[in-house]
């Protein structure tokens, strides 16, 4: 039990007490560990992992089990080698018994160089985590970035693949999401650095050979976050600069790499757009002029003047993204919630290619050469892993590749379908839920429904091996694709943020009746469980209908809603205002916030088992915020199930890219589940 000390806050004529506030810690300098937090703090977490490890000791067994199966059928293969293509395809793969993947190029004589080992780079590391693996155009070199400390902070690689050497061209803070991009030449890396606060803020251009770095762009508005890449064709480094309701491009032409970055379009409240580049042109996909699902523009690449309307808005059918190639455009969109490509020719002509599964996942494979004559795509569906499809640009025929198949993983096992749920004002709110062909449909089963609802983000419908493993044990899996998310366009997204927050907790709510309505779980048979905003969405449902839940699983949770909305020096809050509303200056953005914030509104009632996660080293959803959680819900709930925060020392937001540590954390879940469900992990097999 966590001591309670009155902190009162005064905001907006507003008085809110806060008695866990103690608990939040900042460091003057350097990074966060437990050796630097201060001795109260340190002896009060350092009793919360012990009794983290006191709690979940008994489910050691269950755990091993679920991860024994989990390691037993892990994905070994890597993408099938290409066909027909001229220069190096570029992937990656899972060595067979390795927790690391191994990165490789392959040529059109089939011959295969190994670039990076990630089990090298990670050996003796408590932490690592890399990103953004890419190729120079010159196929020269190959980058990636790597966290080595968990902070989100990189530092950038280049393998000479000449002559096999690596050289750190960028020492430390370096943004690793979309941070960095080879020059059209090859000869330079451009780069975005984070500041103090860890907010992307600079791009840098670093000779790849050695040199100083040279300081191209400054953003000064915290609102803004940045990405650089180059444009599909290679003829522009682009800068975006955007928010959630605003967006800027800026652009270094190839014969130009010195020169300042050109303004496609100055940045206006309320607008978006993205540029990339299609046969002599810049294309513009935006969402200007009442656009909310966007439209697909045409523009001069020398005035970046308006040619013409490549697409135009269809309310409902939001355009994702464009990829170029100098063989045809493909148009990733959605439409009834699940994703579709359309293959628009150099003549105007159409194709489509989509897919009659109940719900899939599709998305074109990273790192293909844009005058590639057929383009590699991946499909899955909750059922059946990854398989890779390569479309022919000249004609749109589809022909299969290959497919990934773990070790017994039979899709032919599962039955994938997609459901409707009717929230509280007569939404219709989407449901996919996996389950053993063999389990009856109207036989309940314990089930996991997990869901995100946030900025805009959907929660596709893809294969988790480890969710398959649940199911064998005798569960069904389930995705709330709730509002806040984009799964029916924009329209999804806006009706769940802000003051209609309420309306992603309430679906998630609904989405839980409607599957014991129809018999496909049993009161006291549902585990709820989200990730960082996804989070939110279960805490909060949680507080709404606690007596619903056989137990809830929340990964490092955003919960602690109006403290850290009120908080401006924090990485993300700038650039979240329209997600959630400020507290600092509307009072009705407060309102609303005080009444959903989890930590907030924890009740004098009868909770189910909590557990949730937590990173010492995020900036991004900081311990504090689970840690108070569960806190409070100790010195409230009235039913006496445990609480538990479970802290990593060495991780941020993300845990260590490492498939053993993947496997181990969701045994627990499983295991966790289990038990709050009442379900005996199955005898016997591995």
């Amino acid at each position: 039990m966590a001591p309670r000390e009155s902190c009162e806050i005064l905001q907006l004529g507003r008085l809110r007490d806060d008695p866990y506030a103690w608990m939040k810690f900042i460091p003057p300098s350097g990074l966060r560990t437990l050796e630097s937090l201060p001795p109260r703090l340190r002896g009060h977490l350092d009793a919360e992992m012990r009794y983290a490890d006191d709690v979940l000791r008994p489910l050691a067994a269950d755990a091993g089990w679920f991860r024994r199966r989990m390691a037993a059928r892990a994905l070994d293969a890597g993408e099938p080698p290409p066909t027909a293509l001229a220069g190096w395809r570029y992937g990656s793969e899972q060595p067979a018994g390795a927790s690391h993947r191994a990165f490789l190029r392959i040529g059109a004589d089939g011959r295969t160089q190994r670039l990076l080992d990630e089990a090298g780079r990670a050996a003796g590391q408590a932490y690592y985590r890399a990103t953004d693996h890419q190729p120079s155009p010159d196929d020269r070199y190959f980058a990636w970035a790597e966290d080595v400390v968990g902070d989100d902070r990189h530092r950038i690689c280049v393998l000479d693949m000449d002559s096999g050497a690596v050289r750190t061209v960028v020492q430390a803070d370096a943004f690793g999401y979309g941070g960095f991009t080879f020059s059209p030449s090859s000869r330079y890396l451009f780069w975005i650095w984070r500041d103090a606060h860890s907010r992307p803020t600079r791009l840098y251009r670093s000779p790849v050979d050695g040199g100083e770095a040279v300081l191209v762009y400054e953003e000064h508005d915290p609102a803004i976050f940045m990405q650089v890449a180059r444009t599909a064709a290679g003829r522009h480094v682009m800068l975006t600069l955007a928010g959630p309701d605003i967006g800027e491009v800026r652009l270094i032409a190839a014969e130009a790499e010195a020169a300042p970055p050109r303004l496609v379009q100055p940045r206006r409240r309320g607008v978006r757009y993205e540029i990339e580049e299609w046969n002599d042109a810049l294309l513009m996909l935006t969402d200007a002029d009442g656009a909310a699902d966007r439209k697909l523009l045409r523009l001069d690449p020398r005035s970046f003047a308006v040619r013409d309307e490549l697409v135009p808005h269809r309310a409902g059918v939001p355009i994702l993204a464009v990829r170029p190639f100098a063989g045809g455009l493909l148009r990733l969109e959605r439409v009834d919630g699940l994703r579709r490509l359309v293959l628009m020719r150099p003549d105007g002509s159409e194709a489509l290619i989509d897919f009659d599964d109940p719900a899939y996942f599709i998305d074109l494979a990273p790192l293909q050469p844009y005058d590639t004559p057929q383009v590699r795509v991946v499909h899955e569906t909750p059922a059946s892993p990854p398989r890779w499809l390569d479309v022919d640009l000249a004609t749109g025929g589809c022909r299969a590749a290959g497919q990934a198949v773990p070790a017994g993983v039979d899709p032919a096992a599962y039955r994938v379908e997609r459901l409707q749920a009717r929230a509280p004002d007569g939404e219709t709110v989407p449901i996919t839920v996996l389950s053993r062909n063999d389990a009856p449909a109207d036989a309940p089963r314990p089930l996991l429904l997990t869901g995100y609802g946030a900025y805009g983000i959907a929660s596709e419908p893809g294969f988790s091996l480890p969710a398959t493993v649940l199911v064998d044990a005798g569960f069904r899996y389930a995705i709330a694709h709730v509002r806040g998310g984009s799964e029916k366009g924009a329209r999804w997204y806006q009706e769940g943020c802000r003051e209609k927050k309420i309306n992603s907790m309430t679906d998630f709510i609904a989405c839980a009746r409607h599957l014991l309505d129809i018999g496909y779980a049993a009161p006291g048979g549902i585990v709820a469980h989200g990730v960082s905003a996804g989070g939110l969405l279960v805490c909060g449902a949680m507080n709404l209908a606690p007596e619903l839940w056989a137990g809830v699983i929340a990964q490092v949770p955003f919960v602690d809603m109006l403290n850290t909305m009120s908080d401006a020096g924090h990485p993300l809050v700038p650039l979240l205002r329209p997600d959630w509303g400020d507290p600092l200056a509307d009072p009705r953005a407060y309102d609303h916030i005080a009444r959903i914030s989890p930590y907030e509104n924890v009740g004098r009632t009868d909770y189910p088992p909590v557990l949730c996660t937590a990173g010492l080293k995020d900036d991004r959803v900081p311990y504090w915020e689970p840690a108070k959680l569960v806190a409070n819900i100790r010195h409230r709930a009235t039913g006496g199930q445990p609480a538990v925060l479970l802290l990593n020392p060495d991780s941020g937001h993300q845990d260590s890219d490492d498939r053993d540590g993947a496997f181990a954390q969701a045994a627990l879940f499983w295991a966790f589940a289990c038990r709050c469900a009442g379900v005996p992990v199955p005898p016997g097999g591995l």
